[in-house]
């Protein structure tokens, strides 16, 4: 009896995740979910540093406080709690490797575009972003942003996917500090051109090591890296103490955080901010106008971001159809909908898909078992936060950096020769990282594309929502001056 009891569990999730049709295994889901939750863990710590410190309309930090840390504990457990719930959702529901959690950018267009408002509160802000949630779930249920999604030409689809790749890429040598601002260029190798340092060396090694083993073809290459990296990097702390990175004190210190050992490995979480939010609040502030733009900013970032990562994502996990689309898009685009207005509800910014599942899917994740152990992950992390503060972004870092070139590798199947889609798919790829927004290059691609077909005379080659598409991004791309333009 045991030993066909054994058979039928491991059967059964086999069969709902359908892990063996798509040629995986149940430990190589576990991997591929942990890898996508060390390479995005750094959320728990950064969300908290973009919505802790700054205060709303009436002069108010989120979860209370003056402005002293106090309130970052809060932040952070609201923030891990809506991430594990969602991404096990999206698991279940979808059997898709996405996780979600706060989506960056959005929460800082939050902190300082809208809780920052004269007169606004941050229940008031996070009410703006249940609303568009709200909406964006209407957009997903009446079928137009599936539809809109299916409209897009496979080879922009295509394009997204490598200006993603570059994309990722890019964040992972930021978020290590092996590229960051310099002293008279945009950006810089390291430190004043050198890579200088304990941590970037730490960086470095992991980056070889993560390399080395995926050209092996070792299994569950990039979390061994990960947590490999992460040891030294605690040795490494320990002799030498390095610090956390200062720009005026210690330029070549831990870039997020500092990977020492914790005094205890469990912390007991405060889910007070769960359910602060006012959902109409904003309109008697601001007025119903100014609240539909804000609603429109956030929307059409959403939109497209998770139209970009699913592309991503999949192409990457060679789960697309011939058409580019993956399966259950329309389940996909509910449960992002929803993390949407669940950000809000929590107090943590708009939750959307994570480009850094991508890791993910490098490391064998194929199903959304991979996406239900990000969850779980996430959820433990509530209490273990304390242990996951640990891995340093230099030991993460790597893992985006490879999967960033695993991405950019689909670049063949553009047809470069093809002016029309060519021009589209380069503005598409290169403005994300330059403009470090998957939004601003899907907008560029999509307006590029349809004006350049109407200049070669094949317009009606352009499907119907191309043009809705277009003429949104133009609208989104003047956002400021209409704004200014109203007086908002």
């Amino acid at each position: 009896m045991t030993q066909t009891t054994a058979r039928t569990a491991p059967s059964a999730i086999d069969r709902y995740f359908k892990i063996s049709e798509r040629g995986s295994t149940v430990g190589t889901e576990i991997r591929g979910g942990l890898t996508t939750f060390f390479t995005m863990s750094y959320i728990i710590v950064l969300n908290p540093l973009i919505l802790g410190f700054v205060t709303d309309g009436t002069g108010q930090y989120l979860g209370g406080g003056a402005g002293d840390g106090s309130n970052l504990p809060k932040i952070a457990a609201a923030t891990a709690l809506v991430a594990g719930v969602l991404s096990i959702l999206m698991g279940t529901v979808a059997n898709f490797p996405i996780a979600l959690a706060a989506g960056l950018g959005l929460n800082a267009v939050v902190a300082y575009g809208i809780a920052s408002l004269p007169g606004m509160t941050w229940a008031d802000a996070m009410g703006v972003v249940v609303l568009e949630g709200i909406v964006i779930l209407v957009l997903v249920l009446t079928g137009f942003r599936t539809a809109v999604f299916r409209a897009v030409p496979r080879e922009l689809k295509v394009a997204i996917s490598v200006g993603i790749g570059l994309f990722i890429a890019l964040i992972g040598f930021i978020d290590a500090g092996f590229v960051r601002a310099g002293a008279g260029t945009l950006l810089e190798l390291g430190v004043g051109g050198s890579v200088a340092g304990w941590p970037l060396a730490v960086f470095v090694l992991g980056l070889v090591l993560a390399i080395v083993l995926m050209v092996r073809r070792v299994r569950g290459g990039l979390l061994v890296a990960i947590v490999a990296t992460t040891v030294i990097a605690v040795v490494v702390e320990l002799v030498a103490g390095v610090g956390r990175f200062d720009a005026e004190s210690n330029a070549t210190g831990w870039k997020l955080n500092s990977p020492a050992l914790p005094d205890s490995l469990v912390a007991t979480p405060d889910f007070s901010l769960i359910g602060q939010f006012s959902l109409f609040g904003a309109f008697g502030v601001v007025g119903p106008v100014a609240v539909l733009l804000l609603v429109f900013s956030l929307l059409l970032a959403d939109f497209f971001d998770t139209m970009g990562t699913m592309v991503a994502v999949g192409a990457e996990a060679d789960l697309l159809d011939e058409e580019g689309n993956p399966p259950r898009t329309t389940q996909i685009l509910v449960v992002d909908s929803v993390a949407a207005a669940a950000g809000g509800m929590g107090s943590v910014s708009s939750n959307t898909a994570y480009i850094e599942s991508a890791s993910g899917v490098g490391d064998g994740a194929r199903t959304g078992l991979a996406s239900v152990v990000t969850g779980v992950a996430f959820l433990l992390a509530t209490f273990l936060s304390p242990l996951v503060d640990m891995v340093p972004s230099e030991a993460a870092a790597p893992a985006l950096v490879v999967v960033g070139f695993l991405m950019v590798m689909q670049v063949s199947g553009i047809d470069w020769k093809s002016y029309e889609i060519a021009v589209p798919a380069f503005l598409t790829m290169v403005l994300m990282p330059f403009t470090y927004s998957i939004t601003a290059g899907i907008g560029a691609g999509f307006i590029a594309y349809v004006l350049l077909k109407v200049a070669v005379g094949k317009t009606r080659l352009v499907h119907p929502l191309m043009w809705v598409a277009a003429v949104l991004f133009v609208a989104y791309f003047t956002l400021g001056p209409i704004r200014a333009a109203l007086g908002l």
